[in-house]
């Protein structure tokens, strides 16, 4: 096991990390699997990571049709 540090956006991370804990998965994993899926050659996700999203993109969420304009 290696240990690195990224940089993430504060905000970005907190609600990551709230958003882990309220599903009961581990963030390093989570951050894990997405970067194994992104560098294997056939990227294969498992049934319980898939459910795990789905209930992720069920989330509350705000819908921003211009960043440039709400984010100046």
């Amino acid at each position: 096991m290696v240990l690195k540090t990224f940089n993430v956006d504060e905000d970005t991370y907190k609600e990551f990390s709230a958003l882990c804990k309220s599903h009961g998965m581990s963030m390093s994993k989570q951050v894990q699997m997405f970067m194994e899926s992104v560098i294997s050659e056939e990227p294969e996700a498992s049934q319980e990571y898939l459910k795990k999203l789905d209930n992720i993109r069920k989330g509350k969420f705000v819908h921003v049709s211009d960043f440039s304009e709400r984010y100046e």
